[in-house]
């Protein structure tokens, strides 16, 4: 398209473009919504997804959910996963139950693994982004972008330039290749999120957005990710296997529990129980016809990749397989509600933004099997990382030197979960005589804390304050917490409210607000004067007018360990009960970590932290509650955790 076409076409500007509707897209939303950012959210489909697709959700994801406030709606329809079941065949074929473990790491979060459709998810999250922005962002559907130019020199402050097409209905309905079941295979093969380019359509049909910021959350094949010209490496593994969610009719006695099964020569079976009674299963495809593909499956060599003809691919063929592998048990479908194949594929993208201004997430990072249930889960912490970063420099919050931090966190996340994914897949992938059952479920339980989401460790850097030769593979805690480890999320603990004795789980007073919070422990101060001092002390440093960062910016909380009858609300510093401008006071920022008069296991709050009651420590989490800075409870060490602050936050100086 030539310059004089351009400058006839309508014109719109924005704070941030997030380009696709899956799960990254979604949570970029969310987040945006939250903190009031100027957003356009676009998407080519033109509807929304209703069934089939991802399904699990971690606990860390439920953690963010409710953090949100919704996470009470996925409680109520989800399937909670408690056991899982390992069959392997006897010395007749058959398969057997040889073991049985619990689901994740129990203790780990207050929710458990959790299944439930993506369609249903993206509804918790659009009734959530529709709450947050009154109604302002919406996914814009059946618009296809064409064009992408970042600093054209026509903008500087929208210096991303993208060229929207509106897509006619006929153009952005996915195919189903003749299949009346709704499947999902049009997502999951090289070349298909491509299939629309290039449709040619009338100027009236285009529009130029500006944009400070775009997010390309735009899937495996991303559009945003070739624009910039960021390779996708990794490889494809001729392993085929095929998706059913079915209402099944068996009588193994664990299809409602998640099962590993291995057959002897068919294959092998993951079963996922779903909500309202269905059951997802992954089935090992071994015979499955392909063809020559050529395109961007050509090979080194001139030759083309055997690529796998999806159109000979149904519902039924993938359940006769499934029965074969269930011997001696039977399986039928009462009904067939979705179904998929696809070829497993591990890829990292080589980059996650260009200029800092345009950033990818997700699946147009990364690609892998969907055995540990990751994919969306994965995806929607990207932009979890990313977006509020995003929205504090867009709102002059904080120096764009924040945004690199995304690609060095969140590679790092992807490139642990390639390694992993690329272990599970092969042992699902083998017969049993090429692996040993023993060597499955040490895999199996060695990845059960990394697959709840809660073990991501961020590496020292401008939002992470640790030694620098601290990497991720080993916790590192400061000594004042010696169980609270620094670039990895705030774990729960049980404590109570001091205004009104009220028990309740810390987490669920640090919602996603957008705030930094600075947590202060300052131990058993009625038992140790000096303690109280330092307290007040404290108290009086952050009240003053040049350390009184905005409440939306920091938020100031306080955790003492002092008996409840030695406290007294008055002796408490008044910036930790702030009035506001009608005088109203705020009484939820002061908590005691001991046990009520109604709950007796509250109070372990300082236990869980590894906090000494006679030290105290103080604690700084980062918007998306990641620990960044653990300190002293005194003058002189508060004042640098602001000078921590003044590295990235705008317009405060490092105190004196």
């Amino acid at each position: 398209m030539t310059a004089p076409d351009l400058l006839s076409l309508k014109e719109s500007k924005v704070d941030v473009l997030i380009v696709g509707a899956g799960p990254a897209g979604y949570m970029a939303a969310l987040w945006l919504a939250r903190l009031g950012v100027s957003t356009r959210f676009i998407d080519k489909r033109s509807t929304r997804i209703f069934t089939g697709q991802a399904d699990g959700l971690q606990p860390r994801v439920l953690e963010v959910f409710e953090s949100f406030g919704f996470a009470d709606r996925a409680l109520k329809e989800v399937a909670v996963g408690f056991e899982a079941c390992f069959y392997e065949p006897d010395e007749k074929g058959r398969i057997r139950r040889v073991d049985k473990h619990p689901e994740g790491v129990p203790g780990m979060s207050r929710f458990n693994g959790s299944v439930c459709h993506q369609g249903r998810i993206e509804t918790w999250l659009s009734d959530a982004i529709a709450e947050f922005s009154g109604g302002a962002i919406r996914v814009e559907r059946a618009l296809l972008p064409e064009a992408l130019d970042i600093n054209d020199g026509t903008d500087a402050e929208h210096p991303v330039r993208v060229v929207l097409r509106k897509l006619p209905d006929d153009n952005a309905e996915p195919e189903q290749y003749g299949h009346k079941v709704q499947n999902g295979l049009y997502r999951q093969f090289d070349g298909d999120q491509n299939q629309q380019n290039g449709v040619n359509g009338a100027t009236e049909d285009l529009e130029v957005v500006r944009a400070k910021y775009v997010l390309g959350c735009d899937g495996a094949h991303s559009w945003v990710r070739q624009q910039l010209g960021i390779e996708h490496k990794g490889e494809t593994t001729d392993f085929v296997w095929g998706v059913l969610d079915i209402v099944p009719v068996t009588d193994l006695p664990d299809i409602r529990k998640r099962c590993a099964i291995h057959s002897q020569n068919d294959g092998t079976v993951m079963v996922i129980p779903r909500e309202n009674g269905l059951v997802r299963l992954y089935i090992q495809l071994r015979e499955v016809d392909h063809h020559e593909a050529a395109g961007d499956n050509t090979l080194p060599n001139g030759g083309a990749k055997k690529r796998v003809d999806r159109s000979k691919i149904s519902a039924d063929h993938i359940l006769a397989t499934a029965k074969k592998i269930f011997y001696p048990y039977s399986l039928e479908s009462a009904e067939t509600h979705w179904f998929t194949a696809y070829q497993i594929g591990q890829r990292v993208a080589t980059a996650f933004h260009k200029d800092n201004r345009v950033f990818i997430a997700g699946d147009a990072c990364h690609t892998h099997s969907p055995k540990a249930g990751q994919g969306m889960n994965v995806s929607m912490m990207d932009t979890f990382n990313l977006a509020w970063k995003v929205a504090y420099v867009v709102k002059g919050l904080a120096d764009p030197s924040i945004l690199a931090t995304y690609e060095t966190e969140r590679k790092a996340v992807a490139e642990d979960l390639i390694a992993f994914d690329q272990k599970l897949s092969r042992l699902y992938s083998s017969k049993p005589g090429e692996i040993s059952m023993e060597e499955f479920r040490s895999v199996f339980d060695k990845g059960a804390a990394f697959t709840t989401g809660c073990t991501v460790n961020y590496d020292a850097s401008l939002l992470v304050d640790k030694p620098a030769d601290k990497l991720r593979d080993e916790p590192y805690c400061s000594p004042l917490a010696t169980k609270l480890a620094i670039g990895m999320r705030f774990p729960d603990s049980r404590l109570i409210m001091q205004c009104d004795a009220r028990p309740w789980f810390l987490n669920q007073q640090l919602p996603s607000t957008g705030q930094f919070r600075l947590l202060v422990f300052v131990g058993d101060y009625a038992q140790n004067p000096a303690l109280g001092e330092q307290m007040n002390g404290v108290g009086e440093f952050l009240a003053r007018p040049e350390n009184d960062l905005s409440e939306a910016v920091l938020q100031k909380m306080l955790v003492h360990a002092s008996p409840q009858d030695k406290a007294e609300w008055d002796d408490f510093p008044l910036v930790f009960r702030p009035r506001d401008k009608r005088g109203v006071m705020n009484y939820w920022l002061i908590f005691a970590d001991t046990p009520s008069l109604h709950d007796a296991k509250a109070g372990d709050a300082y236990e869980t932290y590894g906090i000494r009651k006679d030290v105290g420590a103080a604690v700084l989490l980062r918007p998306d509650g990641y620990v960044a800075k653990v300190t002293e409870p005194t003058v002189d060490r508060i004042k640098d955790m602001f000078g921590f602050l003044a590295r990235f936050l705008v317009g405060l100086k490092p105190s004196a």
